[in-house]
């Protein structure tokens, strides 16, 4: 049986669309971080408002909503390869 396990970081960095579209196609299409299952998370854009996005097997969404305090993103799988998700998210 597979052992999920959370990965969880909160960041200031700003995103563009585009770049976290990437980040999200990264984490569902390839094993380079592990076998994600589940991504989700709030981040400041970098035109000033704020992505709120989702990540599950085959379906990935990016929607434009309400500001945090600070962005929180939280990534759920199996095998997390965690300093290359840093990497990926620019936490590192």
């Amino acid at each position: 049986d597979d052992v999920f396990t959370s990965w969880g970081v909160e960041t200031a960095h700003k995103f563009t669309e585009e770049e976290l579209t990437e980040i999200l196609h990264k984490l569902a299409e390839t094993k380079d971080y592990g076998d994600v299952l589940r991504a989700k998370g709030i981040v400041a854009a970098a035109e000033g408002e704020w992505f709120h996005f989702d990540l599950v097997p085959e379906e990935t969404e990016v929607r434009r909503g309400a500001a945090d305090f600070t962005g929180r993103i939280c990534v759920i799988g199996a095998d997390l390869k965690e300093d290359a998700i840093k990497e990926l998210f620019h936490v590192a």
